[in-house]
């Protein structure tokens, strides 16, 4: 475990947090679609990713579900710190988007490594600015795109984080992610195929305008 932590993480933290890491750290394999955080569940981990992609989502009183960002190797999430310095329950759904290696960093060393490690300090502050500013771009999205520009974004992001211009998907999945309808997903990744953006296959988009 410590060489991939250094592979991914060894120019940011010092080899005493990295052996730190490596000693308190589980590590976890998880398959496509696993289900990592539960909205209303204790957390009781922050997750460091080593490989893999993550999709975060929130979701309404209705149940319907919204995309906020991804997650990639050498990220963690910033909801997953806010719950753990707060000691809350989870407000979001991490699901994983591809097959995931992580380490699981226990709640209790959060602080301490705050205090401890210069590195661990920036690291997070760093990750939960990014973090933010995703969310924000989420909300802009929604506020000032049209639902075909919506959706031409959220398919470039998804092969970005999946490495791979063709993606095995659903009209419906997709319309999940997207707070919308499959009905209105479908007439529009039609109209992206027709201006040549996308080409649809059966289960797979292939992504043209990357």
């Amino acid at each position: 475990m410590l060489e991939n932590l250094k592979s991914q993480y060894g120019y940011l933290f010092e080899d005493e947090l990295l052996q730190e890491i490596e000693k308190v750290g589980s590590y976890k394999e998880v398959p496509e679609d696993f289900m990592l955080i539960d909205i209303g569940q204790k957390i009781k981990a922050m997750p460091l990713l080593l490989s893999g992609a993550i999709k975060i989502l929130r979701e309404d009183e209705k149940g319907d579900e919204l995309i906020l960002y991804f997650i990639e190797q050498g990220d963690t999430c910033a909801m997953t710190i806010t719950c753990c310095i707060g000691d809350k329950k989870s407000e979001i759904r991490a699901i994983a988007e591809t097959q995931t290696k992580l380490i699981m960093i226990p709640v209790e060393k959060m602080s301490e490594w705050m205090g401890k490690y210069k590195s661990w300090q920036n690291f997070i502050l760093q990750s939960y600015h990014e973090r933010l500013m995703e969310m924000l771009e989420t909300i802009d999205n929604i506020a000032f795109l049209k639902m075909d520009e919506r959706l031409l974004k959220y398919l470039r992001d998804k092969a970005k984080v999946n490495h791979n211009d063709c993606l095995q998907t659903t009209h419906q999945e997709i319309a999940n992610d997207l707070h919308t309808s499959r009905v209105v997903i479908s007439r529009l990744l039609k109209a992206l195929e027709n201006n040549k953006q996308i080409q649809l296959q059966r289960n797979f988009i292939k992504i043209i305008d990357l």
